[in-house]
C-alpha cells in the first residue's frame, strides 16, 4: 500500500481547496497518484452539483474589476446557497480571483470555458460544489467600456456597479466612483429617459391612471396628469436624472458637469443578490 504523507495531503489541499479528510482519501483511492486524486475529487463535486442542482444560489459575493487603464470593467457573482459560505474570506477571494479572469471576456459562455489554473472556470465551480458542498455558480455577468470606467462594491459583497464616464478628465475616479455609488444606492432601471423600455412607461402611466381615478379625477385629466407623473417617475428612476445623494440640489448629471464641464455618464452595469 502507498504511503500518503502529510505534505502530500497538504498540496493537493492547497490545489483544490478540498478539506483535509477528502485529500486523504482521495489520495489513498488513487493510491498517491496525484492527478488521478484531482480527479477523484472533481468527480466528488460532479455528483454533489447533480444532486443540489435544483438549490437556490441567491447569496454569495458580487465583485467588480477594472482593466489597468481603465477602459473596461466586468462584475461578475459567485453565487452559493448560505449567507455563511459567502461571507467566507476563501470564497470570496475565488470570486475575486474569477472576476480579474472574466475581464478578458465579453460573454458568460465564453468565461465558463476560460482557464482558471489548468481547468475550465466551469469544471473550478463544479469542484467547488464538491469541496463546499453547496450549489455554487456565476450568477450575473456584466461588462462595460468606456472612455473611463469606474466601480464600486458595497459592504458585504452584496451589490457592485460598474459606471462609465465619457473622459479620463482630472478627477474623473472620484466621479465615477461617487456615481457607482449612486448605482448601487438607488438601484436605476436606466441611465436616462431613453432607455426605459415601453412596456414600463405603458405600466407607470397606468398606475398612475388607477391612481387618480381612485381620488376621483376626471377621467378626461387623467392622460395630462399621468404624463406629469412619468416625467416623476424618470426623475427619480434614471440615473442621470437622480437626485446626487451627496448633494439632493444636484441631479447625477449636473454634479458630473461640476467636475468638468463636458463630462457625462456613458453607462453603468449593476449586479444585486439576494
Amino acid at each position: 500500500m502507498v504511503k500518503i504523507t502529510a505534505a502530500d495531503v497538504n498540496t493537493l489541499r492547497k490545489t483544490t481547496g478540498a478539506g483535509m479528510m477528502d485529500c486523504k482519501n482521495a489520495l489513498v483511492e488513487a493510491e498517491g497518484d496525484f492527478d488521478k486524486a484531482i480527479e477523484i475529487l472533481r468527480k466528488k463535486g460532479q455528483k454533489v452539483a447533480a444532486k443540489r442542482a435544483d438549490r437556490d444560489s441567491s447569496e454569495g459575493a458580487a465583485i467588480a474589476k477594472v482593466n489597468d487603464d481603465k477602459t473596461a470593467g466586468v462584475i461578475i457573482s459567485l453565487n452559493c446557497e448560505t449567507d455563511f459560505v459567502a461571507k467566507n474570506e476563501t470564497f470570496v477571494n475565488l470570486a475575486t480571483e474569477l472576476a480579474e479572469v472574466a475581464l478578458q471576456y465579453n460573454d458568460k459562455d465564453a468565461f465558463l470555458q476560460a482557464n482558471f489554473n489548468g481547468i475550465t472556470v466551469q469544471e473550478k465551480l463544479t469542484e467547488q460544489t464538491g469541496v463546499i458542498g453547496e450549489k455554487i455558480e456565476i450568477g450575473g455577468f456584466r461588462k462595460l467600456s468606456a472612455p473611463f470606467v469606474g466601480s464600486y462594491i458595497h459592504a458585504g459583497n452584496k451589490i457592485a456597479t460598474l459606471v462609465g464616464l465619457s473622459a479620463a478628465v482630472d478627477g474623473a475616479d472620484v466621479a465615477a466612483k461617487d456615481v457607482a455609488m449612486q448605482a448601487a444606492a438607488m438601484n436605476p432601471v436606466a441611465l436616462d429617459q431613453s432607455g426605459v423600455d415601453q412596456e414600463t412607461i405603458d405600466k407607470e402611466i397606468e398606475i398612475a391612471k388607477d391612481q387618480l381615478r381612485q381620488e376621483g379625477k376626471p377621467e378626461e385629466m387623467l392622460d395630462k396628469i399621468a404624463q406629469g407623473k412619468l416625467k416623476r417617475f424618470f426623475k427619480d428612476n434614471t440615473l442621470v436624472n437622480q437626485d446626487f445623494i451627496k448633494d439632493s440640489k444636484k441631479s447625477v448629471a449636473q454634479y458630473v458637469k461640476s467636475v468638468d464641464s463636458n463630462l457625462e455618464v456613458t453607462g453603468f452595469e449593476r449586479v444585486a443578490l439576494g
